[in-house]
């Protein structure tokens, strides 16, 4: 993709390839889940699948290639979802782009008490501070992370954060569709 360093890692790459793509679509988006595949095992394995998603065109052949999947169904909950995942052991990987609202961490001490987690949600949907982020995390097999987060506010490549431990508690469920 144009906007992503050549000299980061093929995880940090596939990050920002799928950030990249989710800013493409524009934002109010669903969440979307990508497998991560080992480039030059997809195109010797699967050669077919390569050609389609434009492979054959990188003939360098390392990294990793975001395949998004089915659309995560509507109503039920990010981790329940999360739960019901097991992944083939052809994925190195995987990633998932979600939109959500954040608050500075001022916020924090002014938060309401025993507020449902609908009141929660409510309360910080009105909050004068409140930030839409975008965020994609990965996680592969052997346990590494990248994050990528996008403030809607500053929607442009040159203004998103990447780090391994943006977004932990999602790397964590991520991580988990992994275990046996």
């Amino acid at each position: 993709m144009s906007n992503t360093p050549m000299a980061a890692s093929p995880l940090t790459r596939a990050v920002l390839e799928i950030d990249e793509y989710a800013s493409g679509l524009g934002w109010d988006q669903p969440a979307r889940l990508f497998a991560l595949v080992d480039t030059a095992r997809l195109q010797a394995q699967e050669p077919a699948l390569a050609a389609q998603l434009g492979l054959e065109e990188r003939p360098e052949a390392t990294g990793l290639t975001p395949i998004e999947q089915d659309e995560i169904p509507a109503g039920k909950p990010l981790d329940e979802f999360l739960g019901t995942i097991a992944w083939p052991e052809a994925v190195a990987g995987c990633a998932l782009t979600v939109e959500r609202l954040m608050l500075p961490p001022s916020a924090e001490a002014t938060v309401p008490e025993g507020l449902s987690e609908q009141q929660l949600a409510r309360w910080v949907a009105e909050h004068p501070n409140r930030q839409e982020v975008r965020m994609t995390v990965a996680v592969l097999r052997n346990g590494a992370r990248e994050s990528a987060l996008r403030l809607r506010e500053k929607d442009s490549p040159t203004e998103v954060l990447t780090g391994s431990d943006l977004v932990p508690g999602l790397a964590e469920a991520l991580a988990a569709t992994f275990e046996e």
